[in-house]
């Protein structure tokens, strides 16, 4: 490798692992405007009282960058940051373990904190509130309870769904935000930083295009930006533009609308197999062959947000939208009733 480029003046640019995409601070985080104005606010006030942030609760679809978020936390509060998820915390040995080794004002970072388990939560709720832990030692009637000190910390959860956390643990973040999906403004200046950190040219109709294909994520839009590279890169393009991304998304199979062949398979079989719909989740899932988990936390929302498909009571149902998007005639629909007031009674 070092061989060859002593050999190339100009060498291809790698995805080495020092070129990190995700911004260090909160200043290089670009949209999310709101969040993010309230955030520096609390920041400063921690900072200003010399104690940590109080707990934070992230949540929205993923690939929004609540992870970088926490990371950021940490950095601005020049804190050591702890990483761990729902699943990973067993049992409560784990957890005790992970808090009684935290040093004053850590970061503890959960991701997927929706899955935590509740005899989990019941050793994490005095620890967010009073810096307190119970162990429990030796079992039976000589079984005794012994309550540790803890350092103070800020726990920063994320979470796609919001709804499936518990009552008291939710009560104990005293901020919460939420993820919107991004604009196609932050987007391009999104896709035009990371593609100068990864070191390759990329002209403003590229940029505008990828962005557009991006589904309103800046995960999608990095990962769509690294892919279309290598197109540019294997065609010798200096610079990504308009076309080669194009060309790269048909052979990706993303629509101009970043719909993939996944969106595509949905929202086909709801007008072919069932007029439309309404269509339940779990045969949705069977007739694409995609986990219904899968369909509810990835594809829906985007597809919820664009207007190309609507919950009802009875299911699913594809909008007029989702059947020109496809090429497919709508079909008519009856009028909505109404009342004629000056009809005479």
């Amino acid at each position: 490798m070092s061989r060859d480029n002593e050999l190339n003046p100009n060498p291809i640019p790698t995805d080495e692992p020092d070129l990190s995409l995700r911004p260090r601070r909160l200043a290089e985080f670009i949209g999310q405007d709101q969040l993010k104005a309230n955030l520096s606010i609390f920041l400063k006030a921690a900072r200003q009282r010399d104690e940590p942030l109080d707990h934070i609760l992230l949540y929205g679809p993923p690939g929004l960058g609540k992870t970088t978020l926490a990371h950021i936390i940490a950095n601005e509060m020049d804190a050591p940051i702890h990483i761990t998820s729902g699943p990973a915390v067993e049992r409560p040995g784990d957890l005790v373990g992970v808090l009684t080794n935290l040093d004053h004002g850590s970061v503890l970072f959960i991701d997927e904190i929706h899955r935590l388990s509740r005899t989990v939560e019941e050793i994490l709720y005095p620890a967010m509130e009073d810096s307190k832990v119970d162990i429990m030692l030796g079992k039976g009637p000589a079984a005794r309870s012994i309550r540790l000190d803890v350092p103070r910390f800020t726990v920063v959860g994320a979470t796609t769904r919001q709804g499936l956390l518990t009552g008291p643990l939710r009560d104990r973040f005293g901020i919460i935000s939420h993820f919107q999906f991004y604009d196609q403004a932050a987007l391009f200046q999104i896709i035009t930083r990371s593609a100068g950190i990864l070191g390759y040219s990329i002209a403003t109709s590229g940029a505008e295009e990828i962005a557009l294909r991006s589904r309103g994520t800046p995960r999608i839009a990095n990962r769509l930006l690294r892919r279309v590279r290598d197109f540019a890169q294997v065609e010798d393009c200096p610079s990504i533009d308009a076309k080669i991304t194009a060309v790269a998304c048909k052979a990706l199979e993303i629509d101009e609308l970043g719909l993939d062949r996944i969106d595509r398979t949905m929202l086909r079989a709801m007008i072919e197999r069932y007029r439309g719909g309404p269509v339940g989740l779990d045969t949705l899932a069977a007739s694409t062959g995609e986990d219904a988990t899968t369909i509810e936390d990835v594809y829906e929302p985007y597809l919820l947000q664009i207007g190309m498909l609507q919950r009802t009571p009875r299911g699913r149902t594809a909008t007029d939208m989702a059947y020109k998007h496809l090429g497919i005639k709508p079909p008519r629909r009856p009028a909505p009733e109404t009342l004629d007031f000056d009809a005479e009674s």
